[in-house]
């Protein structure tokens, strides 16, 4: 099939209801069809491992399933079992259930280098009552935050930092500051000129790069010597670079931690962690200010926490954290291939860890580019390949690979004509894709 062919008729008109009930069409901006090509954002139907089916039909390997969420595929057998015996106990109660003794002590068994947790729905809350409790902690305001990662919080003290800054005040904006990722002078510098100011440094301890040798040990010394707390987003790191996260692979510990995605393998679950004495100032058994945590009436509906301990399990009894990187290896060595095959392997380029893969696409001279990336997101698409990125799931075998590298080795030959021609536009079928933090729609 060609991509002139490709038309998903059913999805655009579920797009269209989409947008006449839901603010931008979709409950993530990065789930928006301003994602995809114009007219080819498909509206999923269900999904089974490592495949979803639209509503015109069509079936799709998947990749980053649910914002990196499903790393075991969906509908994982062992983990709907453990939901599914959950849901007949009731799920939500006056009163804790013995289920969340029983997740917390299994998280803290995983993650043994935090002493206490607890339990929401998202992890814009987990990683906003971080940032609370780092300022009760410390009696300071400014927050400092990673600039060069792309998203901590739904929550006013990161989305003031970005274009859609709309309804947030200034004077919450000018209490977050950023420093660059892997430069400890620079990072110096900021806490150096804003002394005795800052609550909390925030990051993802590892992205698209490994961490410069060295980094987080001199993260972890320059907290301590300026006073403030060292969280770390495991948000996306955590399980995909080890069970224990970025934090058990490299061997520093944080001072309060965020994990979720994996976690729930798709069930709504994040976590936040840390050392008990920071952690018990949102509790009872504390005699200062007391600091409103968290308190959310669904944090620990008992199918959701079944979930994580049922992920965990798989996790440690399969080795899911090294498929992954098996997965993501060969899928990543594929791609490379094919795209210089075709002579595009300057341009195409996979990058991250390889639990974590994304790709970028280049223009002639070699910058960044969303139409080119509109060109090679049409070709996956007509190909049955979903990839936003290349963030694998355990699901995936060998034959889903081998279709990945063959259908973008064709989108790739199409990638080398537009370039040849010094315009994409011809291949594009509409409007561009669009970064999701922009000013106007």
């Amino acid at each position: 099939m060609t991509t002139e062919e490709f038309q998903l008729p059913r999805s655009r008109q579920a797009n269209e209801r989409l947008h006449a009930v839901i603010p931008g069409g979709a409950h993530t901006y990065a789930k928006g069809d301003d994602q995809y090509p114009e007219n080819l954002a498909p509206v999923i139907s269900h999904g089974r491992g490592a495949h979803v089916w639209d509503v015109d039909g069509n079936r799709y390997i998947e990749y980053g399933s649910g914002l990196r969420s499903v790393s075991l595929g969906h509908a994982h057998p062992r983990v709907i079992e453990a939901v599914r015996r959950e849901l007949d106990r009731g799920s939500n109660f006056v009163r804790p259930s013995i289920m969340e003794a029983e997740a917390a002590e299994r998280f803290l068994a995983t993650v043994p280098t935090a002493e206490m947790v607890k339990f929401t729905k998202n992890g814009s809350d987990a990683t906003t009552a971080a940032v609370r409790l780092a300022r009760a902690a410390t009696g300071r305001s400014r927050v400092a935050i990673c600039g060069d990662h792309p998203f901590f919080s739904v929550d006013d003290w990161f989305i003031g930092t970005t274009p859609m800054s709309a309804g947030i005040p200034a004077a919450t904006t000018e209490l977050t500051v950023a420093f660059p990722y892997g430069d400890l002078a620079a990072t110096e510098e900021l806490l150096a000129r804003y002394e005795d100011e800052v609550a909390c440094l925030i990051l993802e301890p590892a992205g698209h790069t490994e961490p410069p040798p060295g980094y987080l040990a001199g993260l972890r010394e320059l907290a301590d010597r300026h006073g403030c707390v060292l969280i770390f987003d495991e948000m996306i790191t955590g399980f995909r670079w080890s069970e224990a996260g970025a934090q058990g692979l490299y061997g520093v510990v944080p001072d309060l931690s965020t994990f979720g995605k994996a976690l729930g393998n798709g069930f709504a679950v994040s976590a936040l962690a840390g050392r008990r004495d920071l952690m018990e100032r949102g509790g009872l058994r504390h005699s200062g200010d007391r600091v409103f945590l968290l308190s959310t009436t669904h944090g620990a509906e008992t199918h959701s926490l079944a979930a994580a301990m049922a992920v965990q399990t798989v996790y440690a009894e399969e080795g899911i954290t090294a498929r992954l990187h098996a997965l993501g290896e060969r899928l990543a060595a594929g791609v490379r291939d094919a795209a210089a095959s075709m002579g595009v392997g300057d341009h195409v380029l996979v990058r991250g860890r390889a639990s974590n893969l994304v790709f970028a696409t280049l223009d002639e001279d070699r910058q960044p580019s969303q139409q080119y990336r509109t060109l090679f997101l049409r070709r996956l698409l007509a190909g049955g390949v979903l990839a936003p990125s290349f963030v694998v799931s355990s699901a995936l075998d060998d034959a889903d690979i081998e279709h990945t590298v063959d259908v973008v080795a064709q989108a790739c030959a199409v990638y080398r004509k537009a370039l040849d021609a010094a315009d994409p536009t011809p291949w594009l079928g509409g409007r561009p894709v669009k970064p999701v933090f922009r000013r106007l729609a």
